[in-house]
């Protein structure tokens, strides 16, 4: 049996949670752990989001919700923000750093710690979750668009060096 923490309990979500620390901080910088999933299919391409609040390319996640493990939080965002369940995840990275601090749109500011994983083994029909995701597409390696979202960098030129790698090693 699996236990709920004080919090899952008392039935709130993770948005009430940080709403409720937006509420004494304001938009000062908050440490935020993330759980984030680069999904590649079988040409290798990587499925990347326009995201709704900056109108950004990046890849899918969000926060770790309090008690949540961090594998199973960067599924369920998977699934929310494209439809798509992850049936097995590797740890591809954790990201950290000045490079990771990201303003929101509506000024809230956060410091991430971001677990990435990779996803090859997948299924499900594409779905973009109204509100939060405008488009969703596939892009091979080489041909990145430029208007990424900032925090997402670090990871995507890690993923992206990973497959000039395997590129080079294949010829």
């Amino acid at each position: 049996m699996e236990a709920k923490s004080a919090f899952a309990e008392r039935g709130e979500s993770m948005s009430d949670y940080i709403m409720d620390l937006r509420k004494i901080v304001g938009h000062r910088p908050l440490l935020q752990a993330g759980a984030s999933v680069l999904l590649e299919d079988r040409e290798g391409r990587i499925l990347l989001q326009r995201r709704a609040d900056n109108h950004r390319w990046g890849y899918h996640g969000g926060s770790v919700e309090l008690d949540e493990d961090v594998e199973a939080a960067a599924k369920r965002e998977l699934f929310e923000e494209t439809g798509l369940r992850a049936r097995s995840l590797t740890l591809f990275g954790v990201f950290s750093g000045p490079e990771m601090h990201f303003v929101y749109p509506n000024g809230d500011e956060v410091s991430n710690i971001d677990h990435v994983y990779l996803c090859t083994d997948y299924e499900g029909e594409l779905r973009p979750q109204p509100g939060e995701v405008e488009e969703l597409r596939f892009f091979p390696w080489d041909a990145l668009p430029e208007d990424l979202t900032s925090m997402n960098v670090p990871a995507l030129s890690a993923w992206v060096r990973k497959k000039r790698e395997e590129m080079s090693g294949e010829e």
